[in-house]
């Protein structure tokens, strides 16, 4: 009798295999980290032989600490790093090049050609993305275009295409021995070339970009079995879930509501605003689907607050700085100070994302005087993922007709509680840390469970969401007015430095 729910976790910097009982609790967890590759300045790769090696290896290293077996597991999801683009041979399984990680800029001259002069938004309206070096499109033409015969072969059907959830779907599945080439909508809904309406590739962007529709996956529901895998310590099971990270993050927080809210604190930070059946426009966030589940179920739609840089900025001070020895002593030297002393920290080490999307802003810090140290820089840095995550909730409110009266958080960020309190301070309003902190592979697994049977529907998995910490704001109006203006003041100066 299956007793358990899986996940495969593929993430940015490593990849993990997580294994959940009935009550949505941990029953065991593996995790590998992978190379990140930067060939060049604003170039990031992944290897895609690497990425599946290491799956490999958590589902293996799980199954042994744990003594579960295979037929205890009712079904697996995947969730993973969205946007990162593989190209591969069909036949072989081999990737023509390294895998494009959403981070990488390389394609910022093509997105500008791309944009001509109908500008960024030429495309938005139908796929609810700007143009951008972001999502998969250009990374696709970037491919087709420098890797010898990639267009040629790409027509001919050889080449198949696809974010990570795709990848790792087609390998667990028998990869050049009938593997199953899918993608779900969240995902697909990320590349900038599906219609949120028709939930089916959009043709116009696929001419723009002159990409074969041949390369392509077929797009499917969130919850719905899909195969099972073949070839790995789990042969048998059902794959029945895939989101991609951030709307399973949402569906981990249980968020089905209309206007109920997540913001998930990673290397950078995504705040999702659930927004029912409407499809919700706007220049300043993202349009995306948060999940659909089942072939035959209503699409439920979110808009995105996507920021660039957050947990990365810590990243920074410890690896470049050398301030701290590592990422959880940036908030005991932060409490040194009793303020930032008026320092204000934009990072814009490759542009700003939401809701400024503009690729010429630098990072700057400013405020600064001969009172100001390290301790200062410090309490600066986790400001900036406040007022940044500030900005995108101020963004939503003006187009959505929702009302924030809390947000559930996530993330390793939020350990940070120096952090969580400043965030409810700018906010107004309070910030929640669920039990479980699992919770993008948690929303793969609930999406999995539930096309499987396994729960029997999203009122049993809230029932299931319990609170661990809570964060009231504390800040006078006065002082959160204040403080805003002037990181908006810090923003302006980080804009047009890159000619």
């Amino acid at each position: 009798m299956a007793k358990y729910v899986a996940a495969v976790d593929q993430g940015t910097t490593s990849s993990r295999f997580v294994i959940f009982d009935r009550d949505g609790r941990i029953v065991d967890i593996d995790q590998r980290e992978h190379e990140q590759i930067t060939p060049r300045a604003g170039w990031v790769e992944h290897d895609p032989a690497e990425v599946w090696t290491r799956t490999g290896e958590v589902i293996g290293g799980v199954l042994a600490s744990s003594n579960i077996e295979a037929g205890e597991l009712a079904a697996v999801g995947i969730t993973n790093q969205r946007e990162t683009t593989v190209v591969w041979e069909r036949a072989t399984g081999r990737p023509i090049h390294n895998a494009i990680v959403w981070q990488d800029t390389r394609t910022a001259g093509l997105v500008r050609e791309l944009a001509g002069g109908a500008g960024v938004d030429r495309l938005r309206d139908a796929v609810g993305l700007p143009l951008s070096t972001y999502f998969s499109g250009p990374k696709i033409r970037w491919l087709l275009d420098n890797i010898e015969g990639a267009q040629e072969r790409a027509e001919r059907g050889e080449l198949a295409f696809g974010t990570m959830d795709t990848w790792l779907l087609w390998r667990l599945t028998g990869g050049p021995n009938g593997g199953v080439h899918a993608t779900d909508v969240t995902n697909a809904s990320r590349t900038m070339l599906m219609n949120l309406e028709t939930l089916d590739w959009h043709e116009p962007s696929l001419e723009l970009m002159g990409i074969p529709r041949a390369i392509l996956p077929e797009i499917r529901s969130s919850s719905e079995v899909y195969g099972e895998v073949c070839g790995t310590a789990i042969d048998g099971v059902p794959i029945a879930g895939i989101l991609g990270d951030q709307q399973a993050a949402l569906f981990g927080q249980t968020c089905f509501h209309r206007g109920e809210a997540k913001n998930t604190y990673g290397t950078g930070s995504f705040l999702l605003v659930n927004t029912g059946e409407e499809v919700v426009r706007t220049d300043k966030l993202l349009t995306s689907v948060g999940y659909k589940l089942g072939p035959d179920a209503q699409a439920c739609y979110v808009l995105e607050g996507s920021i660039a840089v957050t947990g990365a900025l810590v990243q920074w001070l410890r690896d470049r700085l050398q301030i701290i020895p590592d990422a959880p002593a940036v908030e005991d030297l932060a409490r040194t100070v009793e303020d930032n002393g008026g320092v204000y920290f934009v990072p814009a080490f490759a542009g700003l994302f939401a809701p400024y999307w503009r690729d010429d802003a630098r990072g700057v810090i400013v405020g600064l005087t001969g009172y100001a140290n390290r301790g200062h820089i410090a309490r600066a840095a986790l400001e900036a993922t406040a007022w940044q995550t500030r900005e995108v909730v101020d963004a939503a409110l003006e187009v959505a007709d929702v009302r924030f009266t809390e947000l559930r958080v996530d993330g390793g960020m939020t350990g940070n509680e120096l952090l969580m309190q400043f965030q409810a301070d700018v906010l107004g309003f309070p910030v929640l840390r669920p039990t479980v902190s699992e919770t993008t592979a948690l929303g793969a697994a609930y999406a999995a469970g539930l096309a499987a049977g396994f729960w029997s529907d999203t009122g049993e998995l809230r029932e299931r969401w319990s609170e661990d910490r809570r964060w009231e704001p504390r800040m006078s109006e006065r002082d959160r007015a204040a403080g805003y203006a002037q990181w908006q003041r810090a923003v302006e100066r980080s804009l047009g430095w890159e000619q």
